[in-house]
């Protein structure tokens, strides 16, 4: 993956991102000096200051059970009850040092009930905010137009197929003309509001690999300005899961002509293509190359549980504590051990998959 490392990736809207962050040093003092404190820390076991970044999940539940994805496990295609709106305020209330937050998770957002009062709680509190959604449910009561009226500072809109054979056999239970529909409602509708706030994303794999040529023009027909390649298929820290993903996973067929190639076919439909790629992304040989996760932000499950990260996604494959106690439990000796493991070059089971020293 060497080979990839000076592709382009997905950056956030600088000039929004900053507004955002010199606004909440503005309003909340508290928060720039948690900030600065971060800047100037050098990775340890006991941290002075509290996590900048989380990831939210909302809801663990979905009206779709993907292939690459380990909701296909769960009975009903749910793991646990929906996040309530008084634990999500409290945890944002709490968490005074944060700039930025991911709500979403192993679910579809948009089926939780209180999801845009949440975002519009973070920005209110300027909290830079991202989401994904999978844009089934987009038409539904004009979602696409009350999402973008949050003010939600990016909206990553999953599309894994150009056609709709190829996009249904991977995100199973989605409807293909219907995400299409979708998608042009949501762009269209930012480009009349002026707010340039979607991006596709597209998890490269096997049933889509012949596709990539035609991922650029999809997702200039259908509004998007920005399309990101994700190369890597996950495995959510479980030996089932790896197995499946690596059957599937493309990243060893994919060189960078192919990659500028794309870039290029973005240029002809005025898109912007990035790419993403988490396998042999970090090292144990400096701390400074280290996965980040346990020292900026963690994992909220829906439940209130505290995961390592994103990748793992799931407290029952791996827990760190109750996120109602999570100033507390920040500098745990659960977290303090975790954050040890990586510095002294022991990587846990659960994370190898993205260190070049435990990847194979």
């Amino acid at each position: 993956m060497d080979r990839l490392n000076t592709l382009p990736r997905p950056f956030r809207d600088a000039t929004l991102y900053q507004d955002t962050l010199q606004a909440g040093f503005k309003t909340f003092p508290k928060r720039q000096e948690n900030y600065l404190k971060y800047q100037a820390s050098q990775r340890g076991v006991v941290l002075d200051y509290l996590p900048v970044m989380l990831d939210i999940e909302n809801v663990s539940r979905c009206n779709y059970h993907c292939t690459m994805c380990q909701v296909s496990d769960w009975e009903g295609y749910k793991r646990a009850d929906d996040m309530s709106f008084e634990d999500y305020k409290a945890l944002i209330d709490s968490q005074y040092g944060l700039i930025e937050i991911k709500l979403q998770g192993m679910g579809e957002p948009l089926l939780g009930k209180c999801y845009f009062e949440m975002i519009e709680y973070a920005r209110a509190k300027h909290i830079w905010v991202r989401s994904t959604t999978n844009a089934s449910i987009l038409h539904f009561q004009d979602n696409y137009k009350r999402l973008i009226d949050t003010d939600i500072c990016e909206l990553q809109v999953s599309v894994d197929g150009t056609t709709k054979d190829t996009y249904e056999k991977i995100r199973r239970g989605g409807r293909f003309e219907k995400v299409v529909e979708n998608c042009r409602l949501l762009n269209e509708y930012c480009r009349d509001t002026n707010r340039k706030r979607t991006r596709m994303w597209t998890v490269v794999q096997q049933d889509n690999f012949s596709e990539l040529e035609q991922f650029p023009a999809l997702a200039a027909d259908l509004g998007f300005e920005r399309l990101t390649l994700s190369l890597d298929v996950n495995d959510w820290g479980q030996d089932q899961w790896r197995e499946i993903s690596e059957k599937v996973d493309i990243h060893q067929q994919f060189d960078k002509s192919m990659a500028e190639r794309l870039i290029a076919l973005g240029k002809e439909h005025n898109v912007e293509v990035t790419f993403w790629f988490i396998d042999q992304k970090y090292d144990t040989t400096d701390p400074k190359k280290l996965c980040p996760w346990p020292f900026d932000r963690l994992y909220i499950s829906s439940d209130m549980k505290i995961v390592p990260c994103c990748m793992v996604a799931n407290p029952e494959v791996y827990e760190l504590g109750d996120a109602h106690k999570l100033t507390e439990e920040w500098n745990s000796k659960q977290m303090i051990d975790f954050r040890l493991s990586h510095l002294e070059g022991n990587i846990p089971k659960i994370c190898k998959a993205c260190y070049n020293s435990c990847s194979k």
